[in-house]
C-alpha cells in the first residue's frame, strides 16, 4: 500500500493517534543541547536522544505501534520479523510488553550479544543463513507454520507512523526548527519524520544523512527509483538496509536531500558526542551529526533538530 504526503490532515491525525496509542509503552526521550557543539557548528542544535528509548533505539516506537494495530486474533498468533539489529530487540520487547509471542529470524552470524538481548526479551530466535533471501524465506516459513503476522522493520506503514512520533515529540517541545536531520537506513525513521514534520511545520526542511559506503537512498532520490548497494562496508551497521515501496514514496515527497559522509567523519562525530555530551550513541546515530559537521556552512545560524537514533554499542568493540 503506497502512502504519500498528499493527504495532509489524514497523515497528521494518524501520527497524533499513533502517539496517543503508544505513549504508555515508550519513553518521551530527552532533548539535549551543547554549547560547545553549537560553537563548533555555528548552529543551534537540539538532539532528540532516542539512545534513551526503551531497548536503546527509536525502533521501539514502530514495533509497538505495529503490534498494537493488529486485531486480537492476529496478536494471539504472534508476530515475526527478520533482523540482526535493533528491530529484532524492539519487536521482542514490544511483544513482551503486550503479551504477544515473537519469532525473530536472525542470521547465524549475528553477534551473540544481540541474540542474548532478544532472548532476554522473551522472543524465540530462528537462525538462518546470512543473506536476505534466506531471511525472507524463513520468515514466510514461520508465517505459514504458526500464523504469525510478519512485521517489516521499516517498510510497514504502522511502523513508519510509530517512528515519526520521535519527530512529533521534538517539534512539540522545540518551536520553529529550520531543519531536522536523521540517519537513513531502511527508510522508516526518515519517512516517519517527514510525515510528522511536514504537517507540524511546513517551513521545516527534512534532511537525511547516509554513509558513502551505503548511499542507496541518496542515489534513489536522484534516480527516482529504489536503488541497492553492491557492498555494505560501513561502521554504521544499522544503515545497511535499503528503502522499500511503502516508505520511498513518502521520502520522495517529503525529504529535501541526503548528505553523504565518509567513514572517518562518522567516527569523529561519534567520539565528539561521547566526549563532549557524555552520552553513548551508536555509529549509525553519529551519521546525522557527521553530516552537520560536514555541511556546517549550510547550517550556520540555523535552528536544527538532530535525531539520535540509538545507543546500542558493543562496548567490548570500541576501537573505532
Amino acid at each position: 500500500m503506497e502512502r504519500s504526503l498528499t493527504n495532509k490532515n489524514s497523515s497528521c491525525n494518524e501520527i497524533e493517534a499513533c502517539h496517543n496509542l503508544i505513549k504508555k509503552h515508550i519513553h518521551n526521550t530527552p532533548i539535549l543541547t551543547s554549547r560547545l557543539l553549537n560553537e563548533i557548528t555555528g548552529a543551534n542544535l537540539y538532539f532528540k536522544c532516542e539512545n534513551f528509548q526503551r531497548m536503546g533505539a527509536f525502533k521501539m516506537r514502530g514495533a509497538t505501534h505495529a503490534i498494537m494495530k493488529l486485531t486480537n486474533t492476529e496478536r494471539q498468533k504472534g508476530v515475526v520479523t527478520h533482523s540482526s539489529g535493533n528491530f529484532a530487540q524492539a519487536l521482542a520487547l514490544a511483544a513482551q510488553s503486550l503479551n504477544v509471542k515473537a519469532y525473530i529470524i536472525m542470521p547465524s552470524t549475528a553477534p551473540n550479544v544481540k541474540k542474548q538481548a532478544v532472548i532476554g526479551y522473551g522472543a524465540q530466535i530462528i537462525e538462518c543463513e546470512p543473506n536476505l533471501m534466506a531471511r525472507e524465506s524463513m520468515a514466510k516459513k514461520i508465517e505459514s507454520e504458526t500464523g504469525a503476522r510478519f512485521i517489516h522493520p521499516s517498510n510497514n506503514y504502522n511502523v513508519i507512523l510509530g517512528q515519526g512520533t520521535a519527530c512529533l515529540e521534538l517539534m512539540d517541545q522545540i518551536n520553529d526548527l529550520d531543519a531536522i536531520i536523521c540517519p537513513v537506513g531502511g527508510g522508516g525513521l526518515i519517512a516517519g519524520t517527514a510525515l510528522a514534520a511536514k504537517y507540524h511545520n511546513s517551513n521545516c526542511t527534512i534532511l537525511g544523512a547516509e554513509p558513502y559506503e551505503v548511499d542507496d537512498a541518496y542515489r534513489s532520490l536522484k534516480s527516482g527509483k529504489i536503488e541497492s548497494n553492491n557492498s555494505t562496508n560501513t561502521i554504521a551497521d544499522g544503515l545497511k538496509t535499503q528503502l522499500g515501496d511503502i516508505n520511498f514514496p513518502i521520502i520522495k515527497n517529503g525529504v529535501n536531500k541526503i548528505i553523504r559522509v565518509e567513514e572517518q567523519e562518522i567516527k569523529d562525530a561519534m567520539l565528539l558526542i561521547w566526549e563532549r555530551m557524555k552520552i553513548i550513541i551508536e555509529p549509525s546515530s553519529a551519521v546525522a551529526f557527521a553530516a552537520v559537521l560536514k555541511a556546517k556552512n549550510e547550517f550556520k545560524n540555523k535552528k536544527l533538530g538532530i535525531i539520535i537514533s540509538g545507543g546500542n554499542v558493543d562496548l567490548k568493540n570500541t576501537h573505532f
